[in-house]
């Protein structure tokens, strides 16, 4: 009973690895003591796998997707190794990696020190910069000797530590060598990708790896850039109600003169005063200036004769001294386009000489 139960704890009738992780990039088959692998079992190797046999630190045999019944005939190098005869049948002792070979996606990076660049406008700014890439494992033999070693379980996490360091160093690159504004760097994400993945795709086919997508999501300014930028646009969109940057800026100077609880009651209040009265000027030239009503464009049209800009109602060219015939007429009140025979204009009812 006890040499029957030696045999049976001996013999391992299948091997196979059910991923069921999302991050799993290596995963060693345990084979303890009490496990046997014998030339007699099976081995199931599932799509996006391959199982990669090592005898004694030493690549023997990798195997792609699908089943196989363990003999001689199948694992030439590790015959060789064990100096086992053809068709016979025998305890193999060796260790069975299985590589993950799908795609590894949503993986993040991002910057940890800011990047300078050297901008025409701000001069020198630092900016950062995140995403996300994919990245598979292209040839499990490199990457085994390469990058892997011996432990029982690479994650995605222990690969990241070699790729992100390479992706940073070629985006870098990238945008240092493209001499573009900071403000024109998001319409060129895509190129930027285009050029990490040329860019590295030699150098992670040394470590059997291939990265399939490089995003980037965003590239950020400093905050004192996001400012200056956001002033800036407050300041396009007030223009042409409050004036200039200089007008803004002698008014906020003075609004905070008049706040300032320090000096005389006196000094205070003619500081106000002075505040008021400045801001009320300001006040009155803006809404002078939007409720002054606009002087009209009169419409023109071009001569048929010459092409010269004349105005709509002319009734000779003021160019070449043809006279202006149209098939269409402008209204001499409002400008509308009329018809070449209405007598009175449709928009404003003006007759239509």
């Amino acid at each position: 009973m006890g040499l029957f139960d030696k045999f049976k704890r001996q013999l391992l009738k299948v091997v196979e690895w059910e991923d069921d992780s999302k991050d799993t990039i290596v995963y060693r088959y345990p084979l303890n003591d009490r496990d046997e692998l014998m030339t007699s079992s099976t081995l199931v190797v599932r799509e996006s796998q391959c199982a990669i046999f090592m005898h004694k630190g030493e690549i023997a045999d990798v195997f792609g997707p699908g089943t196989y019944k363990l003999s001689t005939e199948n694992i030439p190098f590790l015959t060789k190794l064990l100096s086992l005869p053809a068709g016979f049948e025998s305890r193999i002792k060796a260790e069975i990696y299985y590589v993950n070979t799908k795609q590894f996606i949503g993986q993040k990076w991002g910057t940890q020190n800011p990047i300078m660049l050297r901008d025409e406008e701000f001069g020198n700014v630092r900016i950062r910069g995140f995403g996300v890439y994919s990245f598979k494992v292209s040839d499990p033999k490199t990457f085994m000797r390469q990058v892997f070693g011996t432990s029982a379980v690479y994650k995605t996490s222990d690969v990241a530590e070699q790729i992100k360091p390479i992706l940073i160093q070629s985006i870098t690159d990238a945008i240092a060598e493209a001499k573009i504004s900071a403000l024109d760097l998001a319409a060129n994400y895509k190129e930027f990708s285009t050029t990490v993945l040329e860019t590295c795709g030699k150098e992670f086919t040394e470590y059997g790896l291939e990265i399939t997508k490089f995003i980037i999501e965003n590239i950020s300014l400093p905050e004192e850039v996001e400012k200056t930028l956001d002033e800036r646009t407050k300041l396009g969109v007030l223009e042409d109600k409050m004036g200039t940057y200089t007008q803004k800026k002698a008014a906020d100077a003075m609004l905070s003169a008049a706040e300032n609880p320090n000096g005389n009651n006196m000094a205070g209040l003619g500081v106000g005063l002075g505040a008021g009265a400045a801001m009320s000027g300001v006040f009155n030239q803006a809404l002078s200036t939007e409720n002054k009503p606009r002087e009209k464009k009169e419409k023109t049209v071009a001569c048929p004769s010459c092409g010269a800009e004349v105005k709509a109602k002319a009734k000779f060219c003021s160019e070449c001294g043809n006279k202006i015939v149209l098939d269409k007429k402008f209204c001499s009140e409002c400008g509308a386009e009329v018809s070449g025979k209405a007598k009175f204009c449709p928009e404003c009812g003006n007759k239509i000489v």
